[in-house]
């Protein structure tokens, strides 16, 4: 009975530890997106965040990496401002 409950209390542990490194990941996989996309039109990753952020524009990672993956003409435009 006291290692289930042990057990139980380490699952809770591992869950809570798990849902923060899940943010983590989902943001280091949009910046890869984000950084191949802007790259095939000859921009790095940062220039091209520190120029949104110049021209105000406030789109967030995850919507950056969605355009660069399956809206190429979109993500083009916006890399071209």
């Amino acid at each position: 009975m006291k290692r289930a409950h042990e057990a139980f209390l380490k699952a809770g542990q591992h869950a809570f530890m798990d849902r923060r490194k899940k943010k983590r990941n989902f943001r280091a996989l949009w910046n890869i997106r984000i950084n191949a996309g802007a790259r095939q039109h000859g921009v790095s990753y940062s220039r091209l965040i520190a120029d949104l952020k110049r021209r105000n524009i406030a789109l967030d990672r995850k919507i950056l990496a969605t355009l660069a993956a399956e809206h190429p003409k979109v993500f083009e435009r916006v890399v071209r401002g």
